[in-house]
């Protein structure tokens, strides 16, 4: 049966010369394989720029409930990007969240508010002139909101320790990995207070944005399922630190 649904492209592997299997977050069906055959060829009608991190597109698909793998019909660019393709910060930027969300996106049901969250992010994100050197921050703050583990807004003077187990602030101390000390965890507190609009308004000084990224990494590790195993971090904070 033929569905149209938007979708978030998240992944591709080679299957054979001429297909691959893409792995697409739809709004209708959750996270879904597709088989794309012969898109190395020269009469494709879908190519393989559609499949590039992040690109929104939208599908006419074959859908079948207890196949695993299904099939497009058409598959076309549904918002095309303005800047993240051309700017190494931003496109860093994909990538990063890009890994995340292969990772923690495991889903094969709709989930409409995760997938509007995500659709708008992006487009967000490609749409910022300046103030995006933070974006990720605030993105893994507000995509916790939609994994079940979103900081409590608890954050005053004696309680302004973050227990990343409880995900919560608290006057107790203890070893770093698992209570988060100030500035990090007033940075926490600022981001779990934040909009994409507003993202102007976060100030995280330069010697603080490595470390506060490996903890807001370390949250999660502690709250998914599933190992947390990523790279293109590194390589976006020496990007954006250039």
């Amino acid at each position: 049966m033929l569905h149209n649904t938007p979708g978030i492209v998240l992944h591709q592997v080679k299957y054979s010369e001429s297909s691959v299997i893409a792995k697409i977050y739809t709004e209708l069906f959750g996270l879904q394989s597709y088989m794309i055959r012969g898109i190395h060829s020269k009469k494709s009608k879908i190519k393989s720029a559609l499949l590039q991190h992040l690109t929104l597109v939208d599908l006419v698909v074959y859908h079948k409930a207890k196949s695993n793998i299904h099939n497009i019909k058409e598959i076309k660019i549904a918002y095309p990007f303005q800047s993240i393709p051309y700017n190494i910060h931003k496109s860093s930027i994909t990538i990063f969240l890009n890994e995340i969300l292969y990772h923690v996106i495991k889903e094969e049901e709709a989930n409409d508010d995760l997938f509007k969250f995500l659709f708008n992010a992006i487009q967000i994100l490609d749409l910022k002139e300046s103030q995006f050197a933070s974006f990720h921050y605030l993105f893994l703050i507000q995509l916790s909101k939609y994994l079940g583990f979103y900081p409590k807004t608890n954050y005053s003077e004696e309680d302004c320790n973050f227990n990343l187990e409880d995900g919560k602030f608290t006057n107790q101390e203890g070893p770093e990995n698992l209570y988060v000390p100030p500035p990090y965890s007033s940075y926490i507190s600022d981001l779990s207070t934040l909009s994409f609009e507003n993202l102007e308004n976060l100030k995280i000084s330069s010697i603080h944005r490595n470390k506060l990224l490996e903890i807001l990494l370390n949250y999660y590790r502690m709250h998914l399922p599933v190992p947390l195993k990523i790279k293109s971090h590194l390589v976006l904070q020496t990007v954006l630190n250039d």
